[in-house]
């Protein structure tokens, strides 16, 4: 487990492009400290009689019928498109 000083917020701030105030750099870094006290106090727990699970109740996928049905046309699809063109969304570029 790392410790709470191998886990710098301001720098971790700094990649996520955050501007944290001197304050709020000192709040997380002491909740961010917290939380791995308590992640270390949960590995002192004796779990060596309880069985591995991915969850703590038993889940049964539910699966309904796969019926064809009617949906909606292209023309409808596309009525209320602020853009469209060619049958198609025209939607503003998101990749530089």
């Amino acid at each position: 487990m790392a410790k709470t000083s191998d886990l710098d917020v301001a720098y971790v701030a700094r990649l996520a492009r955050l501007n944290l105030t001197d304050a709020e750099t000192e709040l997380f870094q002491k909740q961010l400290g917290d939380v791995l006290k308590y992640a270390e106090k949960l590995t002192e727990v004796d779990v060596s009689h309880v069985e591995p699970a991915a969850h703590a109740l038993p889940i049964f996928n539910v699966f309904r019928e796969d019926t064809p049905r009617d949906w909606f046309t292209a023309e409808q699809a596309l009525s209320n498109a602020p853009r469209q063109a060619n049958g198609l969304f025209i939607v503003t570029k998101v990749v530089e």
